[in-house]
């Protein structure tokens, strides 16, 4: 059976809504209060897919796409394989903002198709009422 491949956009907000309470709960046994441990197989499986595509997404793309390195030569991750003792772990506060700025972008997208869709509309009706 051939398995769904998630856009970043479905992997981010699913994480999100995954592992929200768990950040805020800043009493929990984690390593850092702003890497979040999760579980890419419970991801995978809530998105219909494996695992080792997760990680993969997470890991070799995600991370090297929005990883920085700031003035102190330090990196930031979006994406730490190991943080302390905690295993795959998520910079959430710095992955909520890469997921608002897809939706902003998913956004612009949906209402430049809908006025494009809208105007062809137009158009046709335009059309129509000429051609009679």
């Amino acid at each position: 059976m051939k398995k769904h491949l998630p856009t970043e956009i479905n992997l981010l907000e699913k994480i999100y809504k995954l592992y929200y309470n768990d950040f805020k709960n800043k009493q929990n046994q984690r390593d850092s209060i702003l890497y979040v441990p999760i579980d890419v197989d419970i991801i995978a499986e809530k998105l219909g897919s494996d695992g080792e595509i997760i990680f993969g997404i997470l890991h070799y793309h995600l991370d090297f796409k929005y990883r920085y390195q700031q003035s102190d030569r330090a990196f930031v991750h979006l994406f730490a394989r190991i943080v302390g003792n905690d295993k795959h772990c998520i910079n959430f506060p710095y992955m909520v903002s890469v997921l608002a700025g897809l939706q902003s972008e998913r956004r612009k997208h949906n209402i430049a198709t809908i006025l494009a869709i809208i105007s062809v509309v137009i158009s046709l009706i335009a059309l129509f009422i000429s051609a009679h």
